[in-house]
């Protein structure tokens, strides 16, 4: 605006900063929003007397630091829960691990007044370690923390209810943080098992997800190379090692920054990273579609049967279940010709207070209630 007569200028100025001042107001809307209806102490509060009243117990407030600091201290071999993808995939392996550590107590997460704390098998995955020696797989589940089984113990999530019901063999490798491109990735890296089922257990946010992952170099080579396999059954010493350092990281900068600002959080406010994401989301209904026909593909040259399973979002404020995708999926796998199994539709729609089914009816993942509903629809719907 240079050149610009001065009285343009000066309208041009004022209209850049009322601008940038919106902007940041939404910036600050949408990063205030979730926690400005109900204050954390007031929903704590309601926690603890609910569970108490359920349990007789009090419920755990500990952080998961915390949890684990009182097992170190008492001896106890325990780690926590590592996401996949907060593994440096620039570690002196070359690797990208799939899974967590292997053969240890894992405290995973709380928010069912409980810590709930699994062994993990020989690969990192939650399921009894015997799981793997079974001559025929009924059941290989591939997905997020709901699959996972946060935040309840063994026998209540999806599989092992699975495994309790059908009398077979159940394989988990669900993930917390999977999206759509590392459940494929799992497939290629773990399913080299005779399998009779894959359940591909999709949540609201995995095409968020996806977005992360289809912008790595290194997870986009299982899209670009079929023959593409990083081998990691062989080379779950390396993962353990490239978790633990992970893990160690995670603990000394918690413990370093427990008490000082939040500066991640205030560089994200700078970048605009909420609104951005609201404004300008990228659609990976392309990706989505061709990693499940990729995935299709995989499974069925083994003649192994594949069933899509969608999980609903839940907005335990507004109390309704998000949709936004919803016919886009549903139309991806149509298209594709896979079964789908419509966990709204048969679980929660005529449910005449579906919030049972949620930890303390404020929403999160499932409870052990839910999981064990949702299994039995999928026993229901796949059962030979």
């Amino acid at each position: 605006s240079f050149f610009v007569n001065k009285k343009i200028n000066e309208y041009l100025f004022i209209i850049l900063i009322s601008l940038i001042i919106s902007v940041y107001l939404t910036e600050g809307y949408l990063l205030l929003k979730k926690t400005s209806k109900i204050s954390l102490r007031e929903t704590n509060n309601k926690k603890a007397k609910l569970y108490k009243t359920e349990t007789g117990k009090k419920y755990d407030f500990r952080s998961i630091l915390e949890v684990y600091q009182d097992k170190i201290k008492s001896k106890t071999e325990v780690v926590t829960i590592v996401h996949p993808n907060s593994n440096s995939f620039q570690n002196k392996f070359g690797i990208f691990p799939l899974s967590g550590i292997s053969n240890t107590e894992t405290i995973f997460c709380n928010e069912n007044g409980y810590y709930a704390i699994y062994k993990s098998d020989r690969y990192g995955f939650n399921n009894p370690d015997n799981e793997w020696d079974s001559k025929r797989v009924e059941y290989l589940l591939v997905g997020d923390s709901f699959t996972h089984g946060s935040c309840v113990n063994r026998p209540n999530d999806i599989a092992s209810v699975l495994r309790k019901i059908s009398k077979k063999s159940v394989l988990n490798l669900g993930y917390v943080s999977n999206g759509p491109l590392m459940e494929y990735a799992v497939l290629r890296e773990y399913l080299n098992l005779k399998v009779n089922k894959v359940l591909w257990i999709y949540y609201e946010n995995d095409l968020s997800d996806l977005q992360f992952e289809i912008s790595n170099p290194f997870l986009k080579n299982y899209i670009k190379d079929l023959d593409f396999k990083q081998e990691l059954q062989d080379k779950q010493k390396e993962i353990d090692e490239i978790a633990f350092s992970t893990l160690n990281n995670q603990i000394n900068i918690e413990n370093v920054n427990k008490n000082k600002h939040p500066t991640k959080k205030i560089l994200n406010f700078i970048k605009l990273s909420k609104t951005r994401k609201n404004i300008f989301p990228t659609s990976q209904n392309n990706n989505f579609k061709k990693i499940l026909k990729l995935t299709k593909d995989l499974t069925s040259k083994d003649e192994i049967k594949l069933y899509f399973i969608y999980l609903p979002e839940f907005n335990h404020e507004k109390k309704k279940f998000t949709n936004k995708n919803y016919k886009t999926i549903k139309n991806i796998v149509n298209y594709l010709d896979i079964p789908f199994i419509d966990i709204y539709e048969e679980v929660f729609k005529n449910e005449k207070d579906p919030l049972i089914y949620f930890p303390f009816r404020l929403g999160g993942h499932y409870n052990e209630m839910g999981y064990k509903k949702i299994a039995e629809i999928i026993y229901k719907y796949t059962k030979d």
